[in-house]
């Protein structure tokens, strides 16, 4: 096997991407200091290059931003299950 083969089957695709809609397992503060309770949905504006860290803004209030760790949020998905 290659190395470019390998490196492929090890590469995992992202849990999360851009305009995705998420919701909040705990807590969080936004960027403004506003709590945002944890249920809350949102989408995600930017997700950092080691995909550990996302920004995720809120409808209420107006634009809202939450920099959060990727592991503090579910794919919206998964809740209406």
């Amino acid at each position: 096997m290659s190395v470019e083969t390998i490196y492929t089957l090890r590469r995992a695709e992202p849990v999360f991407r851009d305009l995705d809609s998420v919701v909040l397992r705990a807590e969080a503060v936004t960027d403004d200091g506003d709590t945002m309770p944890a249920g809350a949905a949102g989408t995600i504006v930017y997700v950092a290059p080691d995909m550990q860290t996302l920004i995720v803004e809120f409808a209420e209030p107006e634009g809202a931003l939450v920099t959060i760790p990727a592991s503090a949020v579910i794919p919206a998905a998964v809740r209406a299950k």
